[in-house]
């Protein structure tokens, strides 16, 4: 009862720290600047309620003795708010395997009122949330979005779709508990019934999973699941209702076929090949590989519930994973960050960026991931994705100059979203 009272107190100070300015003068010593990829000094944003009205210097701006609100960050650098473009905000990171059944998805989408906004606090203001029970995912992000809850502006895909006895199913139970996966849909016809029925509880983005997992019981981490004639059905369908598709695949036959498909996105994308590169380089397919996680899951997944099974996959996955994104990188694929957080600690999602560029991108290169092709992603790009006139006030600031030093982004002290201070 006090750690809640102390939350709901919490988020009403929030709210109230919140409240929309009419005009805001926001200025630092330095802002970096996505698109061009250079660092710009002594910046100045203007922005009215919840857009940018303009991008300048502090010497080009006239007197803004009309703004309702000056905020000057001395000793910091801006940035646009990142986004992670695979999280999992209903999921409780401490509870894996047998652990997470007793967590009833009422009880999962209360945990994920905090994690959605330690995810904010951390800098990241737009997610793409690729799977959750009981359209608990939804319900988050309608909260969000009428202003009852404090988070990161979310794209859900509610229950994620698979086969039967597949990486998206229930397998930890016995038969005679008649356990079953939400998405699960086995047949084109009965995948695009529900990718349907997703679109109609509320999902802005489809979730399949194309082969088996790390984490699922029973399942070979590499072997192709649906069909190539399942994922072209749903796909096409969820194409034709405007939505986007994620492809959570490891194994390279899987990654290929999905991205034969069409999906928007490969998820994790652990053993592709020099095809599946290929593939994605002409189709223009987004890779959103999570190279943090394997650390989480190797150093403290035992303790959270994570199944033996579970580690030995990981132990053979999380190398070559990391190998393929240098060679996915190399090969000038379109890669989005994409964390898996909910796997390992909400709030921690910043640290991926660091891994990124040990593993071959340049700090500006891992930013951009962040940013603007998570927007392009989305088709959101007129709108996230960057600090320019006629986007969404989405900033972030950090001490110090990330270009130099990417890992100062695992601290943010300032976090704006749609010009709504939540952290100074």
């Amino acid at each position: 009862m006090k750690n809640a009272l102390r939350y709901f107190l919490a988020a009403a100070s929030l709210a109230a720290l919140g409240s929309h300015a009419d005009t805001i003068v926001l200025s630092a010593d330095a802002m970096v600047d996505v698109e061009s990829g250079k660092l710009i000094q002594n910046p100045a944003i203007i922005i009215e309620d919840d857009k940018i009205v303009s991008v300048t210097t502090q010497d080009a701006l006239s007197d803004f003795s009309e703004a309702t609100q000056r905020i000057e960050l001395k000793g910091k650098t801006l940035l646009p708010g990142l986004m992670d473009m695979h999280t999992h905000l209903t999921s409780d990171p401490h509870e894996h395997g047998y652990k997470r059944l007793a967590t009833s998805q009422n009880r999962a989408l209360l945990k994920g009122v905090g994690y959605a906004e330690a995810t904010l606090m951390a800098g990241v203001t737009t997610v793409r949330n690729v799977g959750a029970g009981g359209y608990t995912d939804v319900a988050l992000r309608d909260a969000i979005n009428d202003g009852e809850l404090v988070g990161p502006r979310m794209f859900v895909s509610g229950p994620s779709l698979g086969i039967t006895g597949g990486h998206c199913d229930s397998n930890l139970l016995p038969p005679e508990y008649k356990a079953k996966g939400q998405g699960v849909a086995d047949g084109p016809w009965e995948a695009v019934a529900k990718v349907r029925e997703n679109i109609k509880y509320g999902a802005d983005v489809i979730k399949v999973c194309a082969t088996g997992g790390v984490l699922s019981k029973g399942t070979k981490v590499g072997a192709q699941q649906y069909s190539f004639e399942e994922m072209k059905a749903l796909v096409d369908e969820a194409h034709r209702r405007g939505l986007i598709v994620a492809a959570h695949a490891h194994g390279a036959e899987g990654i290929n076929n999905a991205i034969r498909a069409g999906v928007d996105s490969i998820e994790h994308g652990s053993f592709v090949d020099k095809e599946g590169i290929k593939l994605a380089k002409k189709n223009g397919t987004y890779f959103s590989m999570d190279i943090y996680v394997t650390e989480y899951i190797l150093g403290e997944g035992e303790a959270a519930g994570i199944l033996e099974e579970s580690l030995a996959k990981e132990r053979m996955t999380g190398e070559t994973q990391r190998e393929n994104f240098r060679k996915a990188h190399d090969a000038g694929i379109k890669m989005v960050m994409g964390t898996d957080a909910g796997v390992y600690p909400h709030g921690d999602n910043l640290k991926q960026l660091s891994r990124m560029v040990t593993f071959g991108m340049t700090p500006i290169e891992a930013l951009q991931a962040a940013s603007i092709n998570g927007a392009t992603l989305l088709k959101k790009e007129k709108e996230l994705g960057s600090i320019a006139e006629g986007k969404y006030a989405d900033i972030i600031a950090v001490d110090g100059n990330p270009l130099d030093d990417i890992s100062l982004l695992e601290d943010v002290s300032f976090v704006m979203k749609d010009g709504v201070v939540y952290k100074q």
